[in-house]
């Protein structure tokens, strides 16, 4: 499979992150890691180049998703869709302080996955 798209999943709860993986390689996808700090979500974006960022806001450790969202995007220019289990103001407007292609709200059914997925990929890179 040469032209293969490829996934980072940075969530930090490993069943969520399990799940995520899981059904991102169902939908045809291949997964070059998951990391659930921001710091190794951008060490693993930086080395793997990944063309899609399936990116959780609440991670462990120092920063957040948006936090290793704009670190990303100094580097290279991948797709970032957020995938968050809040839905306030102050959640989206953290969000938005990045160039997001996409936002899902928790819990999401691997349809709403594969149409973000999709949706994004047939934009040029932010």
């Amino acid at each position: 499979m040469p032209d293969v798209r490829t996934v980072l999943v940075v969530e930090d709860d490993a069943l969520i992150a399990l799940s995520l993986k899981m059904t991102v390689e169902d939908l045809g996808y291949s997964v070059c890691g998951i990391a659930d700090t921001a710091a190794a979500a951008v060490a693993i974006a930086r080395r793997e180049r990944p063309d899609v960022v399936l990116m959780d806001v609440r991670l462990r450790g120092r920063g957040d998703g948006v936090d290793a969202a704009l670190a990303m995007h100094e580097d290279s220019a991948p797709h970032i869709i957020f995938i968050t289990g809040s839905n306030e103001p102050e959640t989206r407007a953290r969000i938005e302080e990045d160039h997001a292609s996409a936002l899902l709200i928790k819990p999401i059914l691997p349809a709403q996955l594969d149409a973000a997925l999709r949706g994004v990929l047939s934009q040029p890179s932010p």
